[in-house]
């Protein structure tokens, strides 16, 4: 799914990761290095390292989190492990804050920072390996395109008990889908050969978005692990996912799209 936090398309967060990793890794080095030979302008040079390394962090974490609340799909494997990432690294410049207030003027190395520092680092590569596999496997902040997909689109809309607008009739061309975003429910609207349908986002298999998958002659298929669903019924076409995903009925009328919520049994029999 394409990034919440971008500028012009280009992911923010993982633009800004390779500076605190580098500044707190080199933060831990030079303090070894200081505390193994004595040196106290390594033991300083690694003070410094770290105080850049807390703020670039924190800046980094910035686009992370919108990431984590906008695009990671709720209640999904992706979900779950970008949680890890989150708090092993809020971890890792926690411990790298307490290490710098426990270094305070000293001009000689402090064994206990060292320490600190030496998990930190630890938990830093653990949450890069996570965070890597978010991308290369769940591919959170991956604008994946196919053939006349059309510009990534993501909507929110309000529900009021009425079938509510969510598009103009010729907004969409064929194989086409958007995300639709209506009070904490993610529902993918699509137009097929036949018209418009609607369904969840949600694969019932491991939770990835069917909005950031690709459609094809009314069948989408998940990004993440190949399962494929019929956008009208939502049946089953291709495992690993056993589970229909949940259609809901759509009209059009007048130019316009509306969606209603409250005909998910009615859409299940058409």
């Amino acid at each position: 799914m394409r990034s919440a936090a971008h500028f012009q398309g280009h992911p923010i967060h993982p633009a800004l990761i390779p500076f605190p990793f580098a500044f707190l890794t080199g933060a831990f080095l030079f303090d070894v290095a200081g505390r193994a030979t004595g040196h106290a302008n390594w033991w300083m040079t690694g003070g410094y390292l770290a105080i850049a390394g807390i703020f670039t962090a924190l800046l980094a974490a910035v686009p992370g989190l919108i990431d984590y609340l906008r695009t990671v799909p709720p209640n999904s494997s992706g979900k779950r492990r970008a949680t890890k990432h989150l708090l092993l690294n809020l971890s890792a410049v926690t411990l790298f804050i307490v290490a710098t207030l426990l270094r305070g003027n000293s001009v000689g190395p402090v064994t206990g920072v060292v320490v600190l520092e030496g998990l930190a680092v630890a938990m830093l590569f653990i949450g890069g390996w996570l965070g890597g596999v978010l991308v290369s496997r769940n591919q959170i902040s991956v604008d994946h395109r196919y053939a006349r997909a059309g510009k990534w689109k993501d909507e929110r809309h309000r529900v009021s008990g009425q079938p509510i607008v969510v598009a103009r009739s010729d907004e969409l061309e064929v194989d086409q889908m958007k995300l639709l975003r209506l009070d904490g429910r993610r529902i993918v609207l699509a137009r097929t050969k036949e018209g418009y349908v609607a369904f969840d986002d949600r694969c019932t298999h491991k939770g990835g978005s069917l909005a950031g998958g690709v459609m094809i002659g009314g069948v989408v298929q998940c990004p993440w692990h190949g399962s494929q669903f019929d956008c009208r019924s939502g049946a089953v076409k291709a495992g690993p996912a056993k589970e229909a995903v949940q259609p809901y009925r759509v009209r059009e009328q007048e130019g316009k799209v509306l969606l209603s919520l409250g005909d998910r049994e009615q859409a299940q029999r058409l």
